[in-house]
């Protein structure tokens, strides 16, 4: 018998990483309080790194879903994979890429990633490991990442519809 209650368990997951930024700016304000300049500087930076770290997190947040679509993603040495269960799976190197769509088809969310080539790769965003994206995303010149999560966080309310998220203007064809 779990000692933690499943739903709580998955509540927890999703929200890990904010609950540990709230932790360390909560231990930064407590060592403000302490009294005298040094634990008032230290305390001060850990209160700023903690805020740092929560303006992550809550990007990242809406990246942060239970498993339902097959697949596996990995994010490895510049390069997005998808490994599909039931469709083809394939491989983009983030240098390549040109375009970031959002779809959602059939009731499911996708991310369309393209390269100059014009090769695609579809990735549901309910797939395993697809939260690593957000990072892999981070490094893409010009990509908003508040309009990026905005897009995914509504990707469950719209019918069948494509979103442009990002479009690398120098590649762009």
């Amino acid at each position: 018998m779990p000692l933690i209650r499943p739903e709580i368990r998955a509540w927890l997951s999703r929200w890990s990483e904010a609950l540990v930024a709230l932790g360390v700016a909560l231990a930064g304000l407590w060592l403000m309080l302490q009294g005298g300049w040094f634990f008032g500087l230290i305390g001060l930076l850990a209160v700023l790194v903690g805020a740092a770290l929560m303006v992550g997190a809550w990007q990242r947040l809406p990246f942060r879903r239970s498993v339902d679509a097959p697949g596996v993603v990995e994010v490895e040495e510049g390069a997005i994979r998808y490994y599909g269960a039931v469709s083809l799976g394939g491989q983009i190197a983030l240098r390549d890429l040109t375009e970031i769509r959002l779809l959602r088809l059939r009731g499911h969310g996708y991310w369309r990633l393209r390269n100059g080539v014009g090769e695609a790769l579809l990735i549901p965003v309910d797939a395993a490991g697809a939260a690593t994206l957000a990072d892999a995303f981070t490094a893409l010149p010009g990509l908003d990442m508040g309009a990026v999560s905005t897009a995914l966080a509504h990707v469950t309310e719209q019918r069948d519809a494509v979103r442009v998220v990002w479009r690398n203007s120098d590649q762009a064809t």
